[in-house]
C-alpha cells in the first residue's frame, strides 16, 4: 500500500478504509460525499462506528431512531454534533443540503447504547503553545464516550504551526503505552490561488521499520500501524485540520514521546499559546 491514500469525492464513499485494506485488526474509516437529498445506509456487521460531519448537518437512523446533528460549513467552522453507534445496529445518514461526513469505525463486541453528543458537551483543549499550538476535540476519548474499542479525536492546526508534536508512538503494551493503530484523515485550507497542502511524518524503531515523509492534501489519509508519528505540519497559510480514528486490543491512549524529542514540551511554559487556536468557532 502507498504511504498516502486519497480520496475520490466524485463518489458517495469517497474512501473506504477497513481492517482488511489496512493490513491490520481494528481501526477504520469511511468518508461519504453526499448530494442534497441522499443518503447512505451502512450496517455495522461486528463493527462500532461514530458519525462525524465534516460539510454539511445530516440526520442519522439508527435501528429506527431519527437523531438530527447539526454540522458546519467546513472543519475550520467549529464542532459538530457527533453520534455513535453499536456494534450490530444499521445506520442510514442522511442530509437535505448535501455535505461530506466521516465514518470513524473499529472491530468490536461489546455493545454500548447509541448515544448522540451535542456540540456543547464535547471537551475541547489547547495544546502546545508557541508555534506548537493547536486545537483539539476529545468527542472519543474514554472518559467522554462510552465504547468498546473506538477512539477518535479531530486536531486543528493554525497555518505555520506543527502538532504531533514531539513525535510519539503507541503500539506496544506497557505502562506508558497502549497498543493502537491509527488513522490520520487530513483537510487542508486554500490558498488564494488554489488547494493547500501540509505534511506527515512516521518513522519506526529498530525492530519495526517503517519510513514516510507525505505531502497530503484534502482528502488524504496516512495510516500508522506502528512506530513514532509526528509532526503533522501546517505550511505557511495554509490551515490543517485531521481525525484521527484510533483502536486496538484495550481502550486507552496511553503514548511515549520519542526520547530524542520529548524536551521541547519543556520549552512550551515560556512560550504564549497561539490565538489563533482559540478564535476558531463556529462560522
Amino acid at each position: 500500500m502507498s504511504d498516502v491514500i486519497r480520496s475520490n469525492f466524485d463518489e458517495v464513499v469517497s474512501l473506504d478504509i477497513t481492517p482488511e485494506s489496512a493490513g491490520w485488526e481494528y481501526s477504520g474509516l469511511r468518508v461519504i460525499t453526499l448530494s442534497p437529498g441522499a443518503s447512505h445506509t451502512l450496517v455495522l456487521d461486528a463493527i462500532e462506528a461514530m458519525v462525524i460531519p465534516l460539510a454539511g448537518a445530516c440526520s442519522v437512523d439508527v435501528d429506527g431512531q431519527d437523531f438530527q446533528l447539526a454540522g458546519r460549513a467546513n472543519v475550520f467552522a467549529g464542532v459538530p454534533d457527533v453520534l455513535y453507534a453499536p456494534v450490530g445496529s444499521t445506520i442510514t445518514i442522511r442530509s437535505d443540503a448535501g455535505g461530506r461526513f466521516a465514518i470513524g469505525t473499529a472491530k468490536a463486541e461489546g455493545v454500548f447504547p447509541v448515544r448522540l453528543i451535542p456540540a456543547a458537551e464535547i471537551p475541547v483543549e489547547y495544546r502546545g503553545s508557541g508555534n506548537c499550538s493547536r486545537r483539539v476535540v476529545n468527542y472519543g476519548l474514554p472518559g467522554v464516550l462510552d465504547a468498546h474499542r473506538i477512539i477518535a479525536v479531530e486536531v486543528f492546526t493554525p497555518s505555520g504551526n506543527w502538532s504531533s508534536y514531539p513525535p510519539h508512538k503507541h503500539d506496544e503494551h506497557s505502562a506508558t503505552e497502549s497498543e493502537l493503530e491509527e488513522i490520520y484523515y487530513f483537510e487542508v485550507g486554500a490558498g488564494p490561488d488554489g488547494p493547500g497542502i501540509g505534511y506527515q511524518r512516521v518513522f519506526g524503531t529498530p525492530d519495526r521499520p517503517i519510513d514516510v515523509f507525505a505531502e497530503v492534501r484534502t482528502g488524504d489519509v496516512v495510516l500508522v500501524p506502528h512506530g513514532w508519528h509526528g509532526p503533522s505540519m501546517a505550511l505557511p497559510g495554509y490551515d490543517l485540520y485531521y481525525l484521527n480514528v484510533m483502536a486496538g486490543p484495550e481502550r486507552d491512549w496511553r503514548i511515549c514521546d520519542h526520547p530524542d524529542h520529548a524536551w521541547i514540551r519543556g520549552t512550551w511554559t515560556d512560550q504564549a499559546l497561539d490565538p489563533r487556536v482559540q478564535a476558531w468557532s463556529a462560522d
